[in-house]
């Protein structure tokens, strides 16, 4: 088995936007999927892990694209594993036209968890290490890493939502690409008809879950770039507590 998956898609219409083509989201969540083909047919899938108490969850992802794949179009999402340590592993991803024109590509850092405790655990003892056997680090993936988000004190508050059912997945958490969608519906269709989205990273901090309330903070740091920090709070209380951080870049 070749160590890097490829993974074939069509952008149906109603993944597409105004514009008729893919929403950043959907493009998002194949990216998951494709992440799970490939980690499923190799042994180390969720459908195996959560048989013993153990779940991939995702700590950053970086996706940078030249265009998005419009409706009715075929395309497929490379991905292959660049490294492996304890608790963290890096996986890339390239997306493909039908063509073999590169649309874009994703960077993205993942922690095992022990379902259990939701606490960080050993990659190394999953089947003794198998991960090790299908890391490519010759392949490239030009796009620079997800970093820290960085934001000052400045930032704006801009909405509130409270989390929902369709907002939660098998992990019993909100998805990860939900959180992508919340950030995108700050802006309007008005601004993505001059702006095209150009980058977008997420880092993680917290997971929420259904009835917490999610704030937004947004910041322009410098031209066409904005930061947005989401923060919960929880039923009955008021504190907050960060979720996540969030960087996009438009042209």
């Amino acid at each position: 088995m070749n160590k890097t998956g490829k993974y074939e898609f069509i952008a149906e219409p109603f993944h597409c936007d105004f514009s008729g083509r893919m929403f950043l989201g959907h493009l998002g969540n194949q990216m998951l999927n494709a992440a799970d083909f490939h980690s499923t047919d190799r042994g180390f899938g969720m459908k195996y892990l959560m048989g013993i108490q153990r779940s991939w969850v995702l700590s950053r992802l970086a996706i940078e694209m030249v265009e998005m794949p419009e409706q009715y179009e075929h395309y497929s999402v490379e991905t292959w594993v660049e490294s492996a340590m304890k608790f963290f592993t890096q996986r890339n991803f390239c997306v493909l036209g039908s063509d073999g024109r590169v649309y874009g590509y994703g960077r993205s850092v993942w922690a095992m968890i022990d379902t259990a405790t939701r606490q960080p655990t050993d990659i190394f003892a999953i089947d003794n290490g198998a991960i090790n056997q299908w890391i490519v680090d010759d392949k490239l993936c030009p796009i620079e890493r997800g970093g820290r988000v960085k934001m000052s004190d400045k930032s704006e508050f801009v909405g509130e939502m409270e989390i929902h059912y369709n907002d939660i997945d098998i992990n019993g958490h909100v998805n990860s690409v939900k959180y992508i969608e919340h950030v995108l519906d700050l802006w309007d269709i008005a601004w993505y008809r001059e702006h095209r989205l150009k980058r977008f990273e997420i880092a993680y901090v917290a997971e929420s879950h259904q009835g917490d309330k999610i704030r937004f903070f947004r910041e322009q740091t410098v031209d066409n770039e904005c930061c947005v920090r989401l923060a919960k709070t929880e039923l009955g209380s008021e504190k907050e507590v960060e979720v996540c951080r969030c960087r996009l870049v438009f042209s």
